[in-house]
């Protein structure tokens, strides 16, 4: 018998384990689940620790070389490369493709690379062009089609720009009542959410920030709203509620842009043209991997050489991380190096000099031995064990757990079950 009948599984984007571990952060919910149920001290998340190729560990249990998604927008030799959004993106199954095939049902509001995806009903992540706000992005692109135009009817009211924005704080609760109304009204086998208050805030400059908080509360009433639901429903002995994060987030000082040595060294443009470049890195938050073209080693080694004419200073602030290492870590299988920010520097592919600009503020996209990237993970309810405290898990082990507890088969390619979450039978 499987252990839950459903799971509700809710991305808190850049989730701390400090929200819960501390509770000096107004983060109520996920800390009464943490008292109540169990709980991770740290996840360690992916490289590069970003979003989309977190959200797709999350749902594989695969790592990025293996699922496809090594980044959060596509590989391009363009200046502003498009993002991600299209589920056929991801080259192994995922959760939903399981509950599927196992006759139930799925429902998510806005988890990345779901345009497409064999979800029942779902509003995708799409992260809007420059003349393009989410709402309008999202139109035409819900399933089943005409799914936002109900949601505003019966959940939300309008949705706008202003209020259905993820930076503004508005955002998480529109996030929230869309949940809340799919579980309500369709009673999903598996409801995946991603809200990104918290994320989003935590990356605008200084520490000091009042809104940090309040993006903490913002994210934090989500999962108290879809606790709410679960209560009025008693279906605690038929659901489980998992909340995790993707990545976690780092002060940093100063922006790196690894493209304006390339210029230097004469491998590429100032601004990308598909002609005129020999090698480009590929850079957001604290990674850049680097991409050559023909002839490869030649590029490849013209790359090494501009790095080892910075200056002793300027190469104290990245640490290159070679190719075996980028196996090791199921990283990007194209890249012939990566460089990895050190601590308080964040990477930018912007080619315009100079190469270092002030950056207050918090990021991500790490390596993930840098242990402000480590992100959280709180449960309770059906199959969980209350009590249940893990060090340290890989963010590969929460779909082979979401699996278990819906009685799932389902190949894990790189995740495991950890039997210390379970109840015992």
């Amino acid at each position: 018998m499987k252990p839950a009948e459903r799971v509700i599984l809710i991305s808190v984007d850049g989730l701390l384990p400090d929200f819960y571990l501390d509770e000096r952060w107004p983060a109520p919910a996920i800390q009464q689940i943490h008292r109540e149920g169990a709980h991770a001290r740290a996840v360690r998340s992916v490289f590069p620790a970003l979003s989309y190729p977190g959200h797709t560990t999350l749902v594989t249990g695969a790592l990025p070389a293996r699922h496809g998604i090594c980044h959060n927008r596509e590989i391009q030799p363009v200046d502003k490369p498009d993002w991600l959004k299209d589920a056929s993106r991801i080259r192994v199954p995922a959760l939903w493709d399981a509950v599927r095939a196992s006759g139930g049902t799925t429902a998510a509001v806005l988890w990345p690379l779901t345009v497409g995806a064999a979800i029942d009903w779902y509003l995708p992540d799409i992260w809007p062009g420059e003349q393009e706000d989410l709402v309008a992005a999202l139109r035409g692109n819900d399933r089943p089609h005409g799914l936002i135009e109900e949601l505003e009817r019966e959940a939300t009211g309008r949705l706008t720009p202003e209020n259905f924005n993820n930076k503004q704080l508005t955002h998480d609760l529109q996030v929230a009542l869309i949940a809340r109304y799919l579980w309500e009204r369709h009673q999903p086998t598996l409801l995946l959410m991603h809200t990104q208050s918290a994320g989003q805030v935590l990356q605008e400059p200084d520490w000091r920030n009042p809104r940090r908080g309040r993006a903490v509360a913002a994210s934090d009433q989500v999962v108290s709203i879809l606790l709410e639901a679960v209560d009025r429903a008693k279906a605690w002995d038929s659901t489980a509620f998992i909340v995790t994060g993707d990545h976690g987030n780092t002060e940093v000082h100063t922006q790196l842009r690894p493209n304006v040595w390339l210029v230097e060294a004469g491998l590429r443009p100032e601004h990308l043209d598909d002609s005129e470049w020999r090698a480009t890195f590929h850079a957001l938050g604290g990674s850049a991997f680097l991409r050559v073209r023909e002839p490869a080693e030649q590029n490849v080694t013209a790359a090494r050489n501009a790095l080892d004419s910075l200056p002793r200073a300027t190469r104290e602030s990245f640490r290159i991380v070679e190719r075996e290492e980028l196996a090791s870590l199921g990283a990007d299988p194209d890249a012939p190096f990566a460089l990895a920010a050190s601590p308080g520097f964040v990477m930018d592919d912007r080619a315009t000099a100079p190469d270092m600009h002030p950056n207050p503020g918090m990021s991500h996209g790490h390596h993930p031995e840098l242990v402000d990237m480590n992100t959280g993970f709180v449960a309770k309810g059906a199959g969980i064990r209350a009590g249940a405290a893990i060090t340290t898990m890989p963010l590969t082990a929460i779909a082979p757990l979401v699996a278990h507890l819906l009685g799932l088969e389902f190949d894990a390619p790189e995740g495991i079950v950890y039997p210390g979450l379970l109840m015992n039978d």
